[in-house]
């Protein structure tokens, strides 16, 4: 189908609609130029700062220096 015989569909529908379906084109246009770094559903580690006991010795001798 091309624009001109989807457009007065188009205009009937309802806002909320509207708005759905530009989000909906617009991520189809970013996902198609680029991968996304992320994949929705899978797990990533992260690293974290909660036990870096060496890095925090670290800060504490220089702060002590200083």
């Amino acid at each position: 189908m091309s624009l001109v015989d989807l457009l007065p569909d188009i205009q009937s529908f309802p806002r909320a609609d509207k708005l759905k379906r530009i989000q909906f084109l617009a991520q189809e246009l970013a996902e198609a130029e680029e991968p996304p770094a992320l994949r929705a559903g899978q797990s990533y580690s992260v690293w974290s700062p909660d036990q870096a006991f060496a890095a925090a010795e670290t800060l504490l001798q220089t702060l002590r220096t200083e």
